[in-house]
């Protein structure tokens, strides 16, 4: 607190009035004065008396409470400033600058930090965003200035830079940069990727690898180096490619969904940091077309349902036959009435047989139409990856069964020559109940162990399992879904015929819509529905990590971040067959996940952030913001600067500091005013003068 007291006037009439009057007082002194009349002087002094008596003087005592300056400490942290001993050079920094501003007197600060994360929708360092927004509030009589912390590499510089403005910033800007002057920094960059492809097909994208300087935003002189490709995490090949030129590189989508490939470089001599040494493309993986092959027996009941349901998929490209006698069979049916060509068995089942991606058997049995080697070839067509579906009925008992031929070698189970008929409901079993494909099929709320609420079926053909897993069962608890993998291929057996009474609605119906559905999802390798799997995703900065197992346990997921930070996460069991977890996913790029058995990729933010795309600390672009006000950009490499305050209108920096304005601004608090002269005091001056004025003229 302290006052203090100055001479103010306050005008009885306006300025202009008064400097009127003076100038014709002057005017009259001045004839007077030539004319050598007398009382000139004492007229002038009595004009003079009544100016200054419209002047009204007064003494103004003022109590003034000053007012502290505010300043503020910006600190980067986001995740290019990890690299290297920045983060140490950061700490130190900002230590040495509280510890500096404390000592200042009338000084208050704040510290801003900025960070970049997954779920902004801007990327990038957002430096003079922050710096607006923190200053917004501060009276630009009161703002010391602003002490930056960073790599330099901003990423929202304003375009009014090039006009000498920089919107929202009201004081000097110090930079203290991280890193070191000659930092070289190596990078890999997607230059064009496809967002889709067809599964089975072929992509193409376009990548560049770019070896920066400091003092060079071009590439270097180095010939070559070496890339790695990894397609779903998988060991991929290398090739070495040259530096600064655009390459390609091409590889199949193997599955629908989404495919992440990830393209690493190798690190170049004296190179910064690694991060940015790879990149990542997903591209979502579509089928064009699925093409099915559907064989018949004789016509029933079921056999609609699996045409129906083929057919409603528009995705699906059905070649159906229906095989009503074999051959040989001479029953003297009239030409006319029997079919013009003859079963292509030599085109479907050796020469396009690779064409079709899942291959299903309704109620066949043998009839001399396919031959020994045509179902050799469709066995070897399955473990080379194709799919085999197969519906059986009282034949697969029998003497005629698809059994005693070459497929029973991919066959999950064998019949035992029975055939029970007799009214059941069919049941997901335990394992079922942990499967994705029947696991769905049991309403939420409803007891797994309870007699489900389906329709019955009527006949059941029981077989002994040797292979897969049973998913349902019926009569005397044999399987009536059975599921296997052989080879690359993948085969699901149905033990009854009677799924249609489900479609018919027989007895309230059942989900054979969706029990049909997800089987041929699962056997298209639709990644959803594998039972033993690892799934990660990234919503609003957490990291869901699912697991999907048919055992009764699982291990722990290690969870490498993409600074490299490795931790170890429990899985919590969430419902049969499922088990989750979650981690804050700080940082932005990939998350690395691995339980031992399955690996898992998800990216956090963007799949190539701009936060990471050059990584090298650089002054140049924020030089021309901190010319335009006046401070100073030092590198923390050579020492933290002082701090100092400084009048406005001097230099904000030397050597060896860095200034922070002192406005000294104050508020006032009271206020004590008190007239100069009084009426009394004038009139005696007025009176006097003119009297004076008189008496010279009398004489």
């Amino acid at each position: 607190m302290m006052s203090t007291a100055a001479v103010q006037f306050s005008p009885l009439v306006p300025a202009p009035v008064l400097l009127l009057l003076g100038i014709a007082g002057l005017a009259l002194l001045a004839v007077g004065l030539y004319r050598r009349a007398a009382g000139s002087l004492f007229r002038f002094l009595f004009l003079c008396m009544m100016l200054l008596a419209l002047a009204d003087p007064r003494i103004v005592n003022e109590k003034r409470e000053a007012q502290p300056d505010e300043a503020l400490i910006v600190i980067d942290r986001t995740s290019s400033q990890k690299t290297g001993d920045r983060r140490k050079q950061m700490s130190d920094a900002e230590e040495a600058l509280v510890a500096a501003l404390d000592r200042q007197e009338n000084l208050e600060y704040r510290i801003v930090e900025i960070t970049d994360s997954a779920t902004d929708d801007r990327p990038g360092t957002r430096l003079m965003e922050a710096l607006a927004t923190a200053s917004a509030d501060i009276s630009p009589n009161r703002f010391a200035g602003a002490v930056i912390i960073t790599d330099g590499q901003v990423h929202d510089l304003p375009k009014d830079i090039a006009e000498g403005k920089v919107p929202g910033v009201r004081g000097p800007l110090h930079v203290l940069l991280t890193g070191k002057r000659d930092e070289i920094d190596r990078r890999l960059v997607i230059k064009n990727a496809p967002g889709y492809g067809i599964v089975g097909k072929e992509v193409t994208l376009t990548y560049r690898i770019e070896d920066k300087h400091a003092k060079n935003d071009g590439t270097t002189a180095r010939p070559s180096a070496r890339v790695e490709f990894k397609i779903d995490g998988t060991e991929g090949t290398t090739a070495l490619v040259p530096v600064g030129e655009d390459q390609t590189f091409t590889f199949k989508l193997e599955h629908a969904g989404p495919s992440l490939a990830e393209l690493s470089v190798e690190a170049a001599d004296g190179e910064l940091s690694t991060v940015n040494n790879r990149a990542l493309v997903s591209v979502n993986g579509v089928r064009d077309r699925l093409r099915v092959l559907l064989i018949s027996g004789q016509p029933h009941a079921a056999e609609r349902t699996w045409r129906n349901l083929l057919k409603s998929d528009p995705s699906v490209d059905l070649v159906h036959f229906t095989i009503l006698r074999p051959p040989d069979k001479d029953d003297f049916t009239p030409l006319n009435e029997l079919a013009l060509i003859a079963f292509p068995t030599h085109e479907l089942f050796v020469e396009r047989l690779d064409e079709f991606d899942l291959i299903v058997f309704d109620r066949y049995l043998k009839r001399g139409v396919l031959q020994p080697q045509h179902l050799a070839n469709i066995a070897d067509r399955v473990r080379q990856g194709g799919a085999l579906l197969m519906a059986v009925g009282p034949e697969f008992a029998g003497r005629a069964s698809l059994y005693h031929t070459p497929l029973r070698e991919i066959l999950p189970a064998a019949p035992t020559g029975e055939v029970l008929e007799s009214g059941y409901r069919p049941r997901v079993s335990d394992t079922g109940l942990r499967h994705p494909v029947t696991a769905a099929l049991m309403r939420p709320g409803i007891d797994p162990k309870a007699d489900p609420i389906w329709g019955r079926w009527f006949r059941q053909i029981p077989g002994d399992a040797s292979a897969g897993v049973s998913l349902m069962t019926g009569l005397q608890d044999k399987p009536i879904l059975l599921l296997d993998r052989v080879g690359k291929g993948r085969v699901a057996q149905v033990m009854s015929d009677h799924i249609w009474l489900w479609a018919r609605g027989y007895d309230g119906g059942g989900p054979q819509g969706e029990l049909l559905r997800r089987l041929s999802h699962w056997l298209m390798r639709e990644p959803d529905l594998e039972e033993e799997a690892l799934h990660a995703r990234v919503r609003a900065g957490k990291l869901t990590v699912e697991r999907r197992s048919l055992k009764d346990a699982v291990s722990k997921v290690t969870v490498t971040a993409p600074s490299g930070e490795v931790q170890e996460l429990e899985l919590k069991n969430a419902q049969p067959g499922l088990w989750r977890g979650e981690l804050a996913a700080a940082e932005i790029g990939l998350y690395r996940l691995s339980d031992g058995e399955h690996q898992a990729l998800v990216a956090s933010g963007e799949l190539n952030p701009l936060e990471l795309s050059d990584l090298r600390a650089t002054d140049a672009l924020l030089t021309p913001v901190t010319d335009i006000t006046g401070g100073s950009v030092r590198w923390l490499a050579d020492g933290v600067p002082d701090v100092r305050r400084v009048d406005p209108g001097r230099d904000l920096a030397g050597r060896g500091w860095v200034g922070l304005v002192a406005h000294k601004a104050y508020v006032v608090t009271g206020l004590k005013d008190i007239p100069l002269l009084s009426g009394l005091l004038l009139a005696v001056l007025a009176l006097g003068s003119l009297m004076a004025a008189w008496w010279r003229e009398g004489r």
